[in-house]
């Protein structure tokens, strides 16, 4: 009987039973939370880490910079690896890697062997978030798979804004080594429920192996981009104006990834597998979605990292305030996203992301029209028409993503998913940089930003209003 439990289960095309069904999914939103939770949770730490190994505050944050990089680098060769050997496998490695890597950050003896684990700790993240959306597909039968796509959107929402507030709840009772003492126990937990209950996958063992150089070309284009973002220091969220030296850096950074980045996508327009899934790419609701998904999450992050400038320093608000209010967006995606995965089989992912970024965008043309000294309800209530905007958004969105490719490449459309979301965060952040170098951040700087956040909005709102089918 035991050899029966351990044996992965094959997914039907209707996904599994109930039972095992919600198992799998436990899994599944757990080692999510898990991996995207340590993407933040690290960032009020970063002053007790810097004084306890006697660091500069700019080789503190590589702690930091080290799990994202790894993470943004290694997404498609994983999700191309869960086409080659399973889903399943990838998961269960990665979720793994994680774990170690989690008790490797507690014992580190220094900050560059803190750092080399947290890369590593990035590399399991990777595995995991590559394939969760193609073994979210996997598990739910086809006519509810929008509810499973929607509350796995809500969990990444969710942990994406609860990495600080969970910090500073352990930061107060413990000192910094506990945030990655906790995941060891969660680590080892999911890793046994997921090891019993996820599917597995059809795989296919003679597909071809990507190219060493086809790898090496997809961690340098990543790893420009990435690099020239953070040169322009919003990463590090300072506060200052990036000087000369750094915007030459950060242009010749972003400069060399694109031409890298060229020269690896022609590399892969021909391939039948392709480790960058221009194939899919090909596909025109694909193409769309990723373009939709794209200039969504370059708005928030233009409004996530602008917004606590223009409520401290322009609006003269508390710390707490600020927190408070700024919740209104998380706290209105955990409400709308349920109804969005509901709504999706009904509606069309085209309409209600296009409905969705359209509300986000107005809701942020409202918070950059502000006046100096708002009343509090003028700040909540634009900050909460963009959480019901972005919930309406996500969940279709992402469903169209996943859908939309055909089932032998639901690794690579997950992978994607991952890429898409990092991307706009990177474009995000090389806006922002270039907004605060010039008009700076305690005067027009945010308020620039918001504007601009609200047209990517809307240029996002409108490549998914052409997902539109037009009836017959």
């Amino acid at each position: 009987m035991q050899k029966k439990v351990e044996e992965p289960t094959l997914a039907v095309a209707d996904g599994l039973p109930a039972p095992q069904r919600y198992w799998a999914m436990a899994a599944i939103l757990t080692g999510i939370s898990l991996s995207v939770l340590d993407s933040s949770i690290v960032n009020l730490a970063l002053p007790d880490i810097t004084r306890d190994f006697g660091a500069s505050a700019s080789a503190a944050v590589w702690v930091v910079n080290a799990y994202q990089l790894a993470t943004l680098v290694l997404l498609l060769p994983c999700a191309q690896l869960g086409e080659r050997i399973g889903y399943r496998r990838v998961y269960l490695v990665g979720l793994a890697v994680f774990t170690l890597a989690s008790l490797g950050c507690v014992v580190a003896p220094s900050l560059p062997l803190l750092a080399g684990a947290r890369a590593l700790q990035g590399l399991g993240a990777a595995g995991m978030m590559a394939v969760n959306s193609a073994l979210v597909r996997l598990t739910y039968p086809t006519d509810r798979l929008g509810r499973g796509i929607a509350l796995n959107s809500m969990i990444v929402a969710i942990s994406s804004v609860a990495g600080p507030s969970l910090s500073a709840l352990v930061l107060s009772v413990a000192s910094w080594p506990w945030l990655f003492l906790i995941q060891l126990p969660l680590g080892t937990i999911v890793f046994v429920l997921a090891r019993r209950s996820l599917p597995g996958n059809a795989v296919s063992p003679s597909a071809p192996r990507p190219h060493w150089l086809d790898v090496a070309l997809n961690i340098a284009m990543f790893s420009l981009v990435f690099l020239g973002a953070d040169a322009f220091g919003v990463r590090r969220e300072a506060g200052g104006v990036p000087t000369p030296g750094s915007l030459a850096l950060a242009f010749g950074l972003l400069g060399t990834g694109v031409l890298v980045g060229a020269l690896y996508i022609h590399r892969q327009w021909t391939l039948p597998a392709p480790l960058f899934p221009v194939d899919l790419l090909r596909i025109r609701v694909f193409a769309l979605s990723m373009c939709t998904s794209v200039g969504a999450f370059a708005a928030q992050t233009l409004a996530f990292v602008a917004l606590p400038f223009l409520l401290l320093e322009g609006q003269g608000r508390s710390h707490f305030e600020a927190g408070l209010l700024i919740t209104a967006w998380p706290a209105a995606i955990v409400v709308v996203a349920p109804v969005a995965g509901r709504l999706i089989h009904r509606v069309g992912g085209g309409l209600l992301g296009g409905i969705g970024l359209a509300l986000m965008a107005a809701g942020l043309a409202l918070l950059a029209l502000l006046p100096p000294a708002p009343a509090l309800w003028r700040v909540a209530l634009p900050l909460a028409l963009c959480g019901v905007g972005f919930g309406l958004f996500q969940s279709p969105n992402n469903h169209t993503i996943v859908t939309s490719a055909p089932l032998r490449r639901a690794g690579a459309a997950s992978g994607m998913l991952g890429t898409a979301r990092l991307t706009g965060q990177s474009l995000g952040a090389v806006l922002l940089g270039l907004i605060f170098s010039v008009a700076g951040v305690r005067q027009g700087g945010p308020t620039i930003a918001l504007g601009l956040a609200a047209l990517l909005a809307g240029g996002a709102a409108v490549f998914s209003s052409l997902r539109i089918r037009p009836a017959h």
